[in-house]
């Protein structure tokens, strides 16, 4: 997700879901998979119904095909992390694709592709988009939310009170401080309080700290300066402090749901709430103490974590280590707008689990009002090259 804290959204704003974010609110929300099943293998996979049986539009096939095809470079040169497939698995497909014509995308997907059940291929699927606000690459009056790249000393390290045998995996996030100790990094109160003014990391500054801080969750968007200038962000970094799903703390303190004084469950119903209590609301967002820093995206964009353009409609969020990225995603669905076919293109940090996914609905108002109240469940299929189900399972 555009590496989204899985925005990556609201239900991780509202419920403070599996990890830190994707995107998207839905008032219903109900426990993420087990966290136990870490990976496709441990899930379980067997083969699901024919290609040619999924019904597939040929226009939402032309659009999966098109991004099928900008993930192939990406596919042939990566390691799948869900151990599921092989770089040369996909050749084939990737090398048909390259002329493929899009009318008949549905011909392409049956001819190299077979489905695979991950799990009981139950799936929960949410939104996010690319939020547009008022921002500007220079500073003027009125615009005072600075935008920070990467800082140079955000690092990677391990604490003293590690030990050498349990410095096992990524080191932690965080810096030196004067006396060379390694510290946890400012966290949003910190670096709002001006820890990281004076530095020239700004490479741009916000208008609404409220509207900035639900962009930081989505992970990338647009600045649009007072000229109609826009200018696209993205991902470039996080300071390794927690994230808090701010929904979460709103409903046990029975601030959102039904009744008199309460707020409406979603994205827009937590902002209402922050406009309408500017100092609860400035501490609430504290609480989340993840801050995320970004870098200027020039030319196409915004790209997901398999450093492709995610695409509206398209594109998908998925867990790598239970899909691999750049496959085909069938989603069937109780919301129409997710149904049909996806290609898995990007993470979320609450993007965990088998069968657990965020569509992308790129940006604009429209796309606002579809990510922020998408919440769907149904069944998924991932579309593996075919020969790979055999090989796995036997059958």
């Amino acid at each position: 997700m555009m590496k989204r804290l899985s925005v990556l959204a609201a239900v991780a704003l509202l419920a403070g879901c599996a990890g830190i974010i994707p995107s998207s609110s839905g008032p219903a929300v109900t426990p993420g998979p087990d966290a136990s099943i870490i990976s496709a293998s441990l899930a379980g996979l067997q083969r699901g119904p024919a290609v040619a049986a999924l019904g597939m539009n040929p226009l939402d096939a032309g659009t999966a095909l098109g991004s099928f095809r900008e993930s192939c470079p990406k596919l042939l040169r990566r390691t799948d992390a869900s151990g599921l497939t092989r770089q040369d698995d996909w050749r084939g497909a990737c090398e048909a694709s390259a002329t493929w014509p899009a009318g008949r995308a549905p011909a392409f997907f049956d001819q190299f592709f077979e489905t695979a059940r991950v799990g009981d291929g139950a799936a929960f699927a949410t939104g996010y988009f690319e939020p547009e606000i008022k921002g500007s690459r220079t500073r003027r009056p009125g615009y005072d939310t600075p935008v920070y790249a990467v800082p140079a000393d955000l690092v990677r390290g391990w604490p003293d009170d590690v030990s050498a045998e349990n410095r096992t995996g990524r080191p932690p996030l965080g810096r030196y401080d004067s006396r060379g100790k390694f510290v946890p990094y400012y966290d949003r109160a910190e670096i709002e309080n001006g820890a990281l003014a004076g530095r020239g990391l700004e490479i741009g500054w916000a208008q609404d700290p409220v509207e900035f801080f639900f962009l930081q969750i989505q992970g990338s968007g647009r600045l649009v300066a007072p000229d109609g200038t826009v200018t696209r962000i993205g991902y470039a970094s996080q300071n390794g402090r927690e994230y808090i799903g701010i929904g979460k703390i709103m409903r046990e303190r029975g601030l959102l749901g039904d009744g008199p004084g309460k707020y409406a469950g979603s994205m827009q119903g937590i902002m209402q709430y922050i406009r309408e209590n500017p100092v609860e609301g400035r501490e609430l967002m504290r609480l989340n103490k993840s801050w995320i820093f970004f870098r200027v995206l020039e030319g196409d964009g915004p790209l997901g974590a398999l450093e492709v353009p995610v695409r509206r409609e398209s594109s998908v969020a998925a867990d790598p280590s239970f899909v691999p990225l750049g496959a085909p995603v069938w989603l069937s669905m109780d919301r129409r707008e997710a149904n049909g076919m996806w290609i898995a293109q990007d993470t979320g940090g609450a993007i965990k689990g088998a069968n657990r996914f965020d569509t992308f609905w790129g940006a604009g108002e429209d796309a606002r009002q579809i990510a922020g109240g998408m919440s769907a469940r149904g069944q998924a299929l991932v579309l593996l090259p075919k020969g790979t189900v055999k090989r796995l399972t036997g059958q």
